[in-house]
Parts: C-alpha cells; sequence; structure tokens
C-alpha cells in the first residue's frame, strides 16, 4: 500500500526558496499599517477587503495577478519600511521549515532621491539579517538540532518598464527620450548589473544573482544580452524569467543569449505548439534535445504552481502542469511561491500541491528538495555550500526515519 506523506513531514523538512520575489510577499497586517502612514491608498483598509478586491485565490490573467504590486511598491520607497518587510519575510519562512532562501527584487522599483540602490540594499540586508541571526543563535540550531539560516538577494531587472513605475523609470525614460523602448529597457538592466557587481564587492552585500523578470512576448532576452555579458563575465550567477508565458525557444535564448544558470518557471518547455516555425517532428525533436540539454548541465527549473494557475488562462488545473514531465525527465527542479501574498502559498503549500495534483513520490520530494539546496546560488565558498548540504541531507534522512520508520 502506497505510503501517505503527512504535511507535518513536510513543514519540518528544510527547504529552500529560490524564487520568491519580494514586493510580492508582504504580511497584509503590515501592508495596511504601512499605507496608512504613508497615505498610500488601498482597496480596503480590511484584510478580508483586500483578498476579495485585489491578492484573490484567482485571476483574470497577468496584468490582474500584477495589479496588487501598484500598492506594495507604493510602501517600500523608506528604509524602516523596506527592512521591516525583509525581516518578517525570511521570519514567514523560517516558520514553516525554509532554511536557505534567495529573494528577488527590482531595487529601481524603489529608489528615489532620498533612497539610493545601496540603501535600498541596506535596508534589506538588515532586516533578513535580523531575522537570520534570531535563527542561527537559537538552542535548536546551538545544539545541532536545526541547520543554520542562509540567504542571498538576487537583482531583478525588468524587460518592459514605464515613467509611472519609479522616479527612477522616469527619469531614465527623459534622458533617452529619442531611443527606441528596447534600448531604454537594456540600459536599465545594464545598470542595475553594474551596480549589483560593485556593490557586492566594494560594499559587501550578499547578491548572489541577477535576473530578468516581465512579459516575455515582444520583450527578449536577447535584448538584455549586454547585462548578461557583464554579470558573466564577473562571475554574478544568473537567472531569467522564460517559458511562463512564451515558449521553449524562450529558455533557449535565455541559455544562449544570457547564460542562465537557473530558469525561472519554464512552463513551457515542453510546450511544441508554441515553437513558430519547423514541422512537428522538427518542433518534438526540439524540445527533446532542449529538455536533455537542461536536464544534463542540470541547469534547475525554478517551478511555481499556484502562481502558474493563477496566471496563465490556458493551464485548467494543476494536474496538466509539466511538472510531472519534468520529474519524468529527471531535471534538476524546485518548487517556490514566486509570490507568498499575492499567491497566497507557502514552500510548504506548494510541495503538497505537487504530491496530491502531480503524484509526487517519496523519492521525488527528496529529489526536489535536495535540489533546490543544490541548485543555490549560495552565497559562500564551495566546501561551505557541500558542507552545508551534507548537514540538510543528513537532517532530512533523520526525519525520514522518524516519520516513516518502516520504510
Amino acid at each position: 500500500m502506497k505510503q501517505s506523506i503527512p504535511l507535518e513531514f513536510l513543514q519540518a523538512i528544510p527547504k529552500t526558496e529560490l524564487h520568491v520575489h519580494l514586493d510580492g510577499s508582504l504580511r497584509i497586517p503590515t501592508l495596511i499599517e504601512l499605507a496608512k502612514k504613508d497615505k498610500v491608498k488601498l482597496p480596503s483598509l480590511s484584510e478580508s477587503g483586500l483578498k476579495q478586491k485585489v491578492f484573490k485565490d484567482k485571476y483574470r490573467d497577468l496584468p490582474d495577478y500584477l495589479a496588487g504590486f501598484q500598492y506594495t511598491c507604493a510602501v517600500m520607497q523608506h528604509a524602516e519600511h523596506v527592512e521591516r518587510i525583509s525581516y518578517e519575510l525570511i521570519q514567514d519562512h523560517l516558520a514553516e521549515g525554509v532554511r536557505y532562501i534567495e529573494v528577488r527584487f527590482a531595487p529601481q522599483l524603489h529608489m528615489h532621491e532620498k533612497f539610493s540602490m545601496s540603501q535600498v540594499l541596506a535596508a534589506v540586508k538588515k532586516g533578513m539579517d535580523r531575522a537570520a541571526r534570531e535563527h542561527n543563535t537559537s538552542q535548536a540550531v546551538k545544539a545541532g538540532k536545526d541547520i543554520p539560516c542562509h540567504y542571498g538577494l538576487i537583482l531583478c531587472a525588468l524587460r518592459y518598464f514605464n515613467e509611472h513605475m519609479s522616479p527612477y523609470y522616469r527619469k531614465l525614460c527623459e534622458v533617452m527620450t529619442y531611443s527606441p523602448p528596447n534600448h531604454i529597457y537594456a540600459a536599465a538592466s545594464l545598470e542595475l548589473a553594474r551596480a549589483g557587481v560593485r556593490l557586492a564587492r566594494e560594499e559587501g552585500f550578499p547578491i548572489v544573482g541577477f535576473d530578468l523578470a516581465g512579459a516575455e512576448a515582444g520583450f527578449p532576452a536577447g535584448d538584455h544580452w549586454e547585462a548578461y555579458q557583464y554579470a558573466h563575465s564577473h562571475f554574478l550567477r544568473k537567472t531569467v524569467h522564460a517559458g511562463e508565458a512564451y515558449g521553449p525557444e524562450s529558455i533557449f535564448q535565455a541559455i544562449t543569449d544570457c547564460y542562465a544558470n537557473r530558469i525561472g518557471h519554464g512552463t513551457w518547455l515542453f510546450g511544441t505548439d508554441m515553437i513558430r516555425k519547423g514541422t512537428e517532428a522538427e518542433k518534438k525533436a526540439y524540445v527533446t534535445h532542449l529538455a536533455e540539454y537542461i536536464a544534463s548541465q542540470r541547469i534547475t527549473i525554478e517551478v511555481c504552481l499556484t502562481s502558474n494557475l493563477q496566471t496563465l488562462p490556458k493551464m485548467k488545473t494543476l494536474s496538466r502542469h509539466p511538472l510531472r514531465s519534468m520529474l519524468d525527465h529527471n531535471l534538476s527542479v524546485s518548487i517556490c511561491t514566486d509570490n507568498r501574498l499575492v499567491s497566497n502559498t507557502t514552500v510548504t503549500n506548494e510541495l503538497a500541491l505537487a504530491i496530491k495534483h502531480l503524484k509526487m513520490t517519496r523519492r521525488e520530494l527528496r529529489n526536489v528538495v535536495i535540489a533546490g539546496f543544490k541548485g543555490s546560488f549560495f552565497p559562500g565558498s564551495y566546501n561551505d555550500k557541500r558542507a552545508y548540504v551534507r548537514k540538510v541531507i543528513d537532517l532530512y534522512e533523520s526525519l525520514e526515519q522518524s516519520y516513516f520508520p518502516d520504510a
């Protein structure tokens, strides 16, 4: 008889979060409190009202999903607010057993004359350091019954923006008035990549990766080649939102033009119907070769189940999510939340959904969890990372023996 996987086990095991947006993961009470302080007008001042009007279980489409970010970003324009939000995000992850977190955000969304990129990063780091320190000095960690918390920051460039999204973007659009839009987007990405390398080296910020987010159709990753080339040549790890709303060719471009070490979402990796040219046989061969390449190079795919179901109309149910095919192809997969607030989910919940709807087995669960740690852009040395992963595996196996003694 097949043994079930209890929720308590999912909560207890050490987990990673490799794909979570800071501005999409606030606590609603914090958002309401900060909005009142900053005189930011919200559609409702109650948690239930915001869940009904903004942060819903179901969205019409991606624009509807993204609408809530106008409110979260509006309260993230001051250091003390960003510090608090960062602190609470680490706390929320730690409470459900997540021990390694990579938080991504676009600092250019929060910058203004009185809040520089360095100050944005300092506020994020201060909040996350405090939460991690509280955990790492706990008796459980000191006694070796738990493992320390580590985190890294991923700077997120945007495929598309406009002058209304922040003072930084408005100024850039004014300066580059006569430039084609794709040149403006590329200029912002390159400046972010350069700043990330400099701030990591000169000011010691734990910047572990560079990302590109936003609408894929019409805004190709290849436009940002120079930024990714700069990150690549300075040994900054790279991830790209790709294959979320576009097909396998977007993932291929992320790997070849942007040197992606990981792929954000990768949902339509097997979507032969989304390839523009070629016969059916050629399209299938293309997808097969791409999947084999990703598998052999251990390019980790950051899968976000609930988010995909909410933003992709053609995905009717989670049972149709290609995670099942990814597991069958032995791809390196890590299951993530994308946005804890906007998608109203946790890492534990996402794992439970994969088990329920995609029949993820105990062995596959273990592989996915360990793949998250192995595929991380760990801020320490490679030897430090190996030692940390070893502690994770030891703790995981100990918990397995406790929950499944007869297995």
